[in-house]
């Protein structure tokens, strides 16, 4: 076994393959760049190596900065995570020609499936089903348009080199096309340096099952069975299970061959997975090879037992597989969400900033975090905005959703918006619980999803409120001569003279304004909120240096968690989340100005595009340039007829959130 490797990855991947590597004794490198100096890779790892700047392209990009870390440090081995350059052919050849094992598939197993096209016609010779679809070198757009237009409507445009749902488009009608390409093309060529595409005729009602497959170099070869990740937006997974729910023993034998076909076809080794659509009718169709671990893999360590990482480092020593197919045994049901830094009631859009508060559920048999962030730490605007997975095991899917749902509400994140209560009501839903999947199923179940805006607040959530107001007494202020006494008239409690003294405060929760009065007296909290008297008796006291907080109402237990940073309250209960921001009292001297025709930037990002020139009339709803945050892109549009007078920004420019873009004037 190796001695030492290096891991050619960042954040919670590279923590994970860090915890594998200790267990079995083998020393690790990390590398980092300058955003990453403090990133908990780094500090787990054994060594660490600078390679770069922020950007991905100045640092985990490149493969030969990478591979001199390696031979400085010794490392005999590069182990490269999930994306970057784990299905980079060139860097794994780099590696072998300057006598480092790459953990991973062969140069020729990784060429094969690193092109769309590529991989269906080997695919269609080894007897594999495929969907239908364009997979020509003929890259013209007529050509692809007249392929889709003869295929038929709904088609789905996919970058050849493409992975994670970058360069995919769904495309519902031929006078679509065009944008459609143009967007996926350009998205394409920003993360994989390629633009050519693939087209192919988009099921309606598939469901998205993938198989875990693994092959050594002694002609071994299985699969771990088979995750169902239907639950996608944008064609990225949102949260993965496994076994697949209502897989028959025929259906995951047959999937499961037909995946070990697919590995053999193109002389595979290590851990790879293949992805298929499973169609209502129960005919399936191959989609693609990962050739590299994939980030949900833990589903399938958690009803096998088994530790893939540790499999790769055994495949890639030269050892035969640990198991055969049949030792490898399937035992209850895993889901993994994803918990990432964005807005789900906002179009997704990606959050950045400070981790201010962070609570994670209580780690056991039953229940798994993996990270790569404690509190404190940055999500940047450089890397993908997931902050960690949440993975639950039980013996049944029920009491595994339970699990989860019970995880989410544990999981307490201030600082930044995230996706949590989001993904509860996904797993909270009728429809999942019932097994209702598909790829579409966030569109279909759209309305169900997404949270209401509030009108009024609930009794709870006013209680979170004036307990997080009252919970910590204002402490007497000492004397300058450092008696232990102090001062009453220093003291800036609620004790008043023959005087109950009522504290008024004005909330706004959701854009919404609340006031609500609080009074303290004989030991109760009496308090009124938005004119509706209302009197609750009970006591309160605090836990965990304020942040907790437990409330007695009437007899009647219940608690919240509460982290304050300035004037802004985030209350955590077991009804989910919100933020309370306190409205300081208006004096009537604030200067309100209009900031005029601008359009302002939604997160913090790079410009990658300007459609439209300044001077020309555009129509509401035109695209005049395009934004792109992790990975992901957003089309800033006209909010109505007009035109650009002045850009701001140029191509490849860093934006940050808020800041006015272009000078838009509306038509007359």
């Amino acid at each position: 076994m190796f001695s030492k490797i290096l891991i050619a990855n960042r954040g919670e991947i590279a923590c994970r393959i860090i915890r594998t590597a200790r267990a079995m004794g083998v020393k690790t490198v990390a590398v980092y760049s300058d955003a990453d100096a403090t990133a908990q890779h780094v500090l787990l790892a054994d060594e660490a190596v600078h390679i770069g700047g922020s950007a991905s392209r100045d640092s985990y990009l490149k493969g030969d900065r990478v591979l001199a870390a390696a031979l400085q440090t010794g490392a005999q081995a590069v182990h490269p995570g999930y994306g970057f350059l784990s299905e980079n052919a060139q860097f794994s050849e780099l590696c072998s020609a300057n006598g480092v094992v790459f953990i991973g598939p062969p140069v020729g197993a990784i060429e094969a499936m690193g092109s769309k096209s590529a991989a269906k016609q080997i695919m269609e010779q080894a007897g594999v089903p495929l969907v239908p679809g364009y997979h020509g070198s003929d890259q013209s757009p007529a050509t692809l348009k007249a392929a889709a237009d003869q295929m038929g409507y709904p088609v789905l445009l996919k970058a050849v080199a493409g992975g994670g749902g970058k360069g995919m488009r769904q495309v519902w009608a031929s006078d679509q096309f065009d944008e459609a390409l143009a967007a996926a093309k350009r998205e394409a060529l920003n993360g994989f340096g390629n633009d050519d595409m693939l087209v192919e005729k988009y099921l309606t009602q598939p469901r998205h099952v993938e198989i875990q497959v693994f092959c050594d170099n002694h002609g071994n070869a299985v699969y771990l069975f088979e995750r169902d990740c239907s639950v996608q937006r944008r064609h990225q997974k949102v949260l993965e299970e496994a076994p697949a729910p209502g897989m028959s023993e025929p259906l995951r034998r047959a999937m499961g061959e037909a995946a070990v076909k697919a590995a053999q076809a193109i002389d595979y080794r290590g851990a790879g997975t293949v992805e298929f659509l499973l169609d209502v009718d129960g005919s399936f169709f191959f989609m693609e090879m990962n050739t590299r671990l994939q980030v949900e893999h833990p589903v399938t360590e958690l009803i096998t037992g088994e530790d893939l990482v540790e499999w790769q480092l055994r495949v890639a020593d030269n050892q035969p597989l640990p198991k055969a197919q049949s030792e490898l045994t399937l035992r209850g049901h895993a889901v993994e969400a994803r918990i990432y830094a964005e807005d789900p009631d906002n179009e997704f859009l990606p959050a950045t900033g400070a981790l201010s508060y962070l609570r994670t559920p209580a780690e056991s048999a039953h229940v798994r975090v993996d990270s790569g962030v404690v509190e404190g730490d940055q999500v940047s605007v450089f890397y993908d905005p997931m902050i960690a997975k949440l993975i639950v095991w039980d013996e049944d899917r029920e009491r595994a959703i339970d699990r989860l749902t019970n995880a989410l509400r544990d999981y307490r994140i201030a600082g930044l918006t995230t996706n949590i209560d989001y993904l509860y009501r996904i797993a909270d839903s009728a429809p999942f619980r019932a097994a209702d999947l598909d790829t579409r199923f966030i569109e279909r179940h759209n309305q169900l999803l997404v949270e209401t805006p509030r009108t009024q607040l609930t009794v709870e959530q006013q209680l979170a409120i004036v307990a997080a107001l009252v919970a910590e007494p204002a402490a007497p202020v000492a004397s300058a001569a450092g008696d232990a006494d102090c001062s009453p008239w220093q003291a800036s409690g609620d004790w008043r003279l023959n005087y109950r003294h009522r504290r008024h405060t004005a909330v706004a929760v959701d854009g919404c304004e609340y006031r609500i009065a609080t009074e303290l007296a004989d030991g109760a909290i009496h308090w009124q909120a938005d004119g509706g008297e209302q009197h609750v008796t009970g006591t309160l006291s605090c836990q965990r240096s304020g942040d907790q907080l437990q409330l007695v109402i009437d007899g009647q237990r219940s608690s919240a968690s509460v982290y304050r940073a300035g004037q802004q309250l985030t209350v955590f209960s077991a009804a989910g989340s919100f933020t309370a921001s306190l409205v300081a009292p208006d004096l009537g001297d604030t200067d309100s100005t209009d900031a005029g025709g601008g359009l302002l930037a939604p997160m913090n990002g790079t410009v990658v595009a300007q459609l439209v020139e300044p001077g020309v009339d555009v129509e509401a709803g035109t695209t005049l340039m395009v934004m792109e945050a992790m990975k992901m892109e957003h089309a800033i549009k006209a909010p109505s007829a007009g035109r650009v007078a002045e850009f701001y920004f140029s191509p490849g420019e860093l934006v940050s959130g808020g800041a006015e873009l272009l000078d838009f004037s509306a038509a007359e």
